[in-house]
């Protein structure tokens, strides 16, 4: 039986709240270094290519307008993160407190990273949104594999072209910024392939349980709407 399209599913209601966890657990994750094949990166990378995945899985199943939706929710929620997690920052501890440092180190975001952080993301995801979507109506509903992988590349390509500039630039050399640039987009790209096995079985899940299978003829692609 096919689903009011005024009503959210459960499952849509849980990409939702997991897209969001990702979305804030990358913050967190992100004041880490790590190395990875020689390459120092940030922790976010663990799991902010997830936030793609579930965007690729709501815009194959739902549409455009749903995947823009949960676009705005996720950036709200990190926008309440950052903030709460600001406040609780700027907020004197306790005189036995003696953990001041560290957790400055983890919420207190440097405003200039903050807001490329954002700006980045919601460029990133509509960039994938839009890409998954024209590419389905184009090859009708084909190879979603390619179209997934396509899709990310141009949506953490923009990312990166956006946060890197806009976070480092003046403080990372040029041909530094051009490398986190280049790795980020690659490593992002090769998280999706190798989870694709995965995000394939729930795409053809979720259509079969929800009776959905959206393809955008009619959409405007504005990206200023919150609602579908």
């Amino acid at each position: 039986m096919r689903k009011n399209s005024e009503q959210v599913s459960v499952l849509f209601m849980l990409f939702g709240i997991l897209f969001c966890v990702c979305l804030i657990t990358a913050n967190v994750l992100e004041t880490k270094q790590i190395s990875f094949w020689g390459l120092n990166i940030t922790g976010g990378l663990i799991v902010f290519p997830v936030s793609y995945i579930i965007n690729d899985c709501v815009c194959e199943v739902w549409g455009y307008s749903r995947a823009r939706m949960l676009i705005w929710v996720g950036f709200l929620m990190n926008a309440l993160f950052v903030g709460f997690g600001a406040i609780a920052d700027a907020i004197p501890g306790a005189d036995y407190w003696d953990n001041e440092a560290g957790f400055h180190a983890v919420f207190g975001l440097a405003p200039r990273i903050t807001a490329a952080s954002f700006v980045a993301f919601v460029i990133g995801s509509f960039v994938n949104a839009y890409v998954m979507s024209k590419m389905k109506i184009r090859s009708g509903g084909k190879h979603f594999s390619y179209r997934a992988i396509l899709s990310t590349v141009f949506g953490e390509s923009a990312d990166s072209l956006v946060f890197f500039p806009l976070a480092f630039y003046g403080i990372v050399p040029d041909n530094e910024l051009l490398v986190l640039i280049i790795s980020q987009v690659i490593l992002k790209t090769l998280y999706e392939i190798i989870a694709l096995p995965a995000t394939i079985r729930v795409v053809k899940f979720t259509k079969k349980f929800e009776d959905e299978d959206a393809y955008d003829t009619a959409e405007k692609y504005h990206i200023f709407k919150f609602f579908y």
